[in-house]
C-alpha cells in the first residue's frame, strides 16, 4: 500500500506544473479538440447543467449545451490543482452569476489518472460544484498530449459544429477576473456584469 501511495504522489509531482510552463502541442488554439467520450452523469443537477441526453451512457464535449466549454485537466495528487481548486470554484460561480455568461459558458474537470473514487474525493474535499470526470487509464490525458496539470482548454463549436480549441493555459492563473476576461476575449462571446 505504501508503494502505491508513493507512486501516486510521484505521479502528482510529475504531472503538476506552476504557472509559466510550455503548453500542449496537441491542444492549441485553432486546432480541433480530439474526440473523446465521458460517462453521462447520473446526478440530475450535473446532467441538467451539461444539457446532455440522459438516455445515452456516453457523451462528447460537442454534446454539451453551451457556446463555450472550459476543460480543466487536473489530478487529485497535483499540489497546484489542490491550491487552484478554490479559484476554479470562484470561476465557476462567477460564470453562473453573470447573466451574459450563465448557460453559455460551462466548466468541466477531467482527473488525469484518477479513478471515480479519487475524483469523488477531490470533489468532496474542495467542494466542487461543476462536473468532474475520471480518466483512470489516461486515455483523455494522452489525447491532450500528456499535458502537465492544471491545464485549461477553452473550446467552442466550429463552422462544422465540431469543438475547436480557442484558448489554452497551463498552470495556475493569477486572478479569476483576469482569467475569465482572457477566455471571453479569446472566445469572442459577449460577457461581463
Amino acid at each position: 500500500m505504501l508503494k502505491q501511495v508513493l507512486a501516486w504522489l510521484l505521479l502528482g509531482s510529475v504531472l503538476a506544473v506552476p504557472v509559466g510552463q510550455a503548453t500542449s502541442e496537441v491542444i492549441s488554439p485553432h486546432n480541433p479538440l480530439p474526440f473523446f467520450e465521458l460517462s453521462t452523469p447520473q446526478d440530475p443537477a450535473r446532467l441538467a447543467y451539461l444539457g446532455v441526453d440522459a438516455k445515452k451512457t456516453k457523451f462528447s464535449v460537442g454534446d454539451i449545451d453551451a457556446d463555450v466549454v472550459i476543460i480543466e485537466i487536473f489530478s487529485m495528487y497535483c499540489p497546484f490543482c489542490q491550491l487552484e481548486a478554490p479559484k476554479v470554484n470562484t470561476l465557476f460561480n462567477r460564470i453562473a452569476e453573470d447573466k451574459a455568461l450563465a448557460g453559455r459558458v460551462k466548466l468541466i474537470g477531467i482527473g488525469a489518472g484518477n479513478s471515480d473514487y479519487e475524483v469523488d474525493y477531490f470533489r468532496k474535499s474542495y467542494h466542487i460544484d461543476f462536473p468532474l470526470f475520471s480518466d483512470g487509464d489516461f486515455t483523455i490525458h494522452k489525447a491532450f498530449g500528456e499535458v502537465r496539470t492544471p491545464f485549461f482548454a477553452g473550446v467552442k463549436r466550429g463552422a462544422d459544429g465540431q469543438p475547436i480549441v480557442f484558448f489554452t493555459h497551463l498552470g495556475v492563473f493569477e486572478s479569476v477576473e483576469g482569467f475569465l476576461a482572457e477566455i471571453i476575449k479569446a472566445s469572442g462571446i459577449k460577457g461581463g456584469k
